[in-house]
């Protein structure tokens, strides 16, 4: 069976990081504007970042940058998002609905 790819993504000191959720080793790493806090959303499978007024999207797997809005004439305050949850709370969603949508199927087979 093939290894899927389910990372834990983190905004820190002006990057987004992507770990291994298994080994904790850094898959991936995006240097963003600034060097201060970064928001960190995963939507729908789509990652956004925020970091000193500017907004991103990144590509989940590989980091990365597929756009970037600078948000211009809004200053370089945090950027909050709506519509998502935050990145390592969406993905642990993720992993206990699919465990027990497989804990149903296998009870509904026996």
């Amino acid at each position: 069976m093939a290894q899927r790819f389910d990372p834990i993504y983190i905004g820190l000191k002006g990057a987004v990081l992507a770990l291994d959720r298994d080994s904790g080793q850094i898959v991936w790493r995006t240097e963003l504007k600034g060097i201060d806090f970064v928001n960190v959303v995963l939507q729908n499978g789509d990652l956004f970042a925020a970091s000193r007024g500017e907004l991103y999207r990144l590509n989940p797997a590989t980091g990365d940058i597929i756009w970037r809005n600078t948000l211009s004439g809004l200053g370089w305050g945090i950027v909050t998002m709506a519509g998502g949850a935050q990145a390592p709370a969406a993905a642990e969603k993720k992993r206990r609905d699919d465990a027990a949508a497989a804990s149903s199927r296998a009870a509904a087979a026996s």
